[in-house]
C-alpha cells in the first residue's frame, strides 16, 4: 500500500469527524437519541474506565451527573406536545434536589 494510498483512506476514514459533521450530529440529536448511540455509550464507558483507573472523584461524578439529568429528562418530563403540570414536573424537582445533594455529600461532606 503506497503512502497516497494511505493518506486517501485515512482521509475517508475520518470524514464522519470534521467539525461540520460533529455541530450536525449534536444539533439533531435527542435525549432519547443519545442514551441509544453507541458512539455516546462508547464514549462514557471510556471516561468511566478512565476515571476508576485514575481514581478521579470529580470525574466518576461528572459522568454521575451527565447520565443522571439524562435519565431525569428522558423520564420525568412529558412527551413533547404535552403541557407541564406539577405531576410531571415534582419528580424532575425531587430528581434535581437528590443529584445535587449527592454531588454535594460526594464533594463536601466525605472525605477520604
Amino acid at each position: 500500500m503506497g503512502k497516497q494510498e494511505l493518506i486517501a483512506k485515512t482521509k475517508e476514514t475520518l470524514s464522519p469527524f470534521e467539525t461540520e459533521n460533529v455541530i450536525k450530529f449534536l444539533q439533531q440529536i435527542t435525549v432519547k437519541s443519545a442514551m441509544e448511540n453507541p458512539w455516546l455509550i462508547g464514549a462514557f464507558l471510556v471516561i468511566f474506565f478512565y476515571a476508576v483507573i485514575k481514581r478521579s472523584k470529580f470525574v466518576l461524578l461528572g459522568l454521575f451527573s451527565v447520565i443522571s439529568i439524562m435519565l431525569l429528562v428522558r423520564f420525568a418530563f412529558p412527551p413533547a406536545g404535552e403541557e407541564l403540570n406539577l405531576s410531571s414536573t415534582l419528580p424532575f424537582v425531587f430528581g434535581g434536589l437528590l443529584i445535587g445533594g449527592v454531588l454535594l455529600y460526594f464533594n463536601f461532606v466525605k472525605t477520604e
